[in-house]
């Protein structure tokens, strides 16, 4: 089968399209003919070379959720599972590929009305956006502020922050014509990336959705109001200083605080649940999932440059 794989870290040249066996399910996993790949920041991080240190090596093959159909049941799988149309969960990786064993535990039913391509759209980035606003503990009626509101996560935080009764949904973004694409998803103010923008914007947030991290981190911590709570759920402008929590204890009287957030923590039922409650809520026309472009397995190297151009709005979908 087709498959991609970082040969060397670094640039988007590193990944090629290479042949490798079609893999066999284990006991527990079923095979699927993939039919949508989601990339994802994470697969940027990691091809770059940036998250080598956790283990990532080359020939490693990227992808972490992939849609398509069930042909294989492994032993212990309820044969009803072949022939049914399925999102999954690939892990940190494996799923730039043709065909793909998953454990049953990860894959879920697609609903009528609902294309692969729009599933791996929203799939991880509904539950990151779902569960790091439960984590940040934001509560109808506050204002919100997403930081890196473009992208796949950011973009689902908009509308997650919107439809559970934010005061205010203000976005920090690049350009006037992505500003406008967000009002259309319920943004209700529009920021530089300064997190700045007209005088009728909020004075401060009650919550600080970060996509973003980087050296600018702690200049949101002025955004702030007192008991606010800032959550980064990633960090695609690279890691903040190091010193970054001086910043937060500077403003001590104002009770703020930071956490991280990973969808690793919540537990497999929960996070199939919301999935399952989300990709219901795009059939239903109350979710979009914003796909940037389709471009084939093979035009992977494309993807990811556009990535790091930063000019992705929302999620690119690769089809086998």
């Amino acid at each position: 089968m087709k498959a991609v794989e970082i040969r060397t870290f670094g640039d988007p040249e590193g990944l090629a399209l290479v042949d490798l066996p079609t893999p066999v399910p284990a006991e527990g996993e079923v095979l699927i003919a993939v039919e949508a790949v989601g990339v994802a920041g994470a697969d940027v991080l990691i091809r770059s070379g940036a998250l080598a240190a956790y283990g990532f090596k080359e020939g490693f093959v990227p992808g972490s959720e992939v849609a398509g159909r069930v042909t294989v049941a492994g032993k212990g799988v309820d044969r009803s599972w072949v022939g049914r149309w399925v999102w999954a969960f690939t892990g940190t990786g494996g799923g730039y590929v043709e065909q793909a064993c998953v454990p049953v535990e990860q894959v879920l039913p697609l609903p009528e009305g609902l294309s692969p391509v729009d599933s791996v759209t929203i799939g991880s980035s509904g539950a990151v956006a779902h569960f790091g606003l439960a984590h940040a503990h934001f509560a109808p009626g506050e204002a919100v502020l997403v930081r890196g509101a473009a992208g796949s996560i950011g973009v689902m935080a908009v509308q997650l922050a919107v439809r559970e009764g934010a005061s205010a949904v203000a976005v920090t973004t690049s350009s006037a014509e992505r500003g406008e694409r967000l009002r259309q998803l319920g943004a209700t103010h529009v920021l530089d990336r300064s997190g700045r923008g007209g005088p009728d914007s909020p004075a401060g947030y009650d919550v600080v959705f970060d996509v973003v991290a980087g050296d600018d981190l702690p200049s949101f911590f002025d955004l702030l109001n007192p008991n606010g709570r800032m959550v980064a759920v990633g960090a695609v402008g690279g890691q903040p200083p190091a010193d970054f929590g001086t910043t937060l204890m500077a403003r001590f009287q104002k009770s703020m605080s930071f956490a991280t957030f990973s969808a690793a923590t919540v537990g497999t039922a929960d996070l199939r649940a919301v999935r399952g409650e989300q990709f219901a809520a795009v059939v239903r026309g109350e979710l979009t999932a914003v796909v940037h472009d389709v471009l084939s397995l093979d035009q992977s190297v494309l993807a990811h440059r556009k990535m790091d151009a930063g000019e992705v709005f929302g999620r690119i979908v690769l089809r086998p």
